[in-house]
Order: C-alpha cells, then structure tokens, then sequence
C-alpha cells in the first residue's frame, strides 16, 4: 500500500513541474509541496508508520 501511494506521488511530482504551457506561471510552488509530500512519507515509509 505504501509503494502505491509512493509511487502515484511522483508520478504527481513529475505532473506538478512547470514545463507545461497552463503551468508556466505557477513556478516551483505544486513541486515543492509535492516534493515534500513524498519526502514526509517516505519518511514514514522507512520509520514504519505507514
């Protein structure tokens, strides 16, 4: 269950970068908080709580 969730998270952080043309202004913002999403579970993740 943690892999799923883990993997449907990049596949946002990589869906949240500014290379698409609605996106351009919006700037790093969607992938730094997608970013740090995947880091807190990934940190749970390896700690065992999720």
């Amino acid at each position: 269950m943690g892999t799923i969730i883990l993997i449907i998270l990049v596949l946002a952080l990589i869906g949240a970068l500014p290379t698409w043309p609605h996106s351009r202004n919006w700037g790093y913002a969607p992938s730094g908080i997608t970013g740090l999403i995947v880091l807190i579970l990934l940190v749970m993740l390896l700690t065992g709580r999720l």
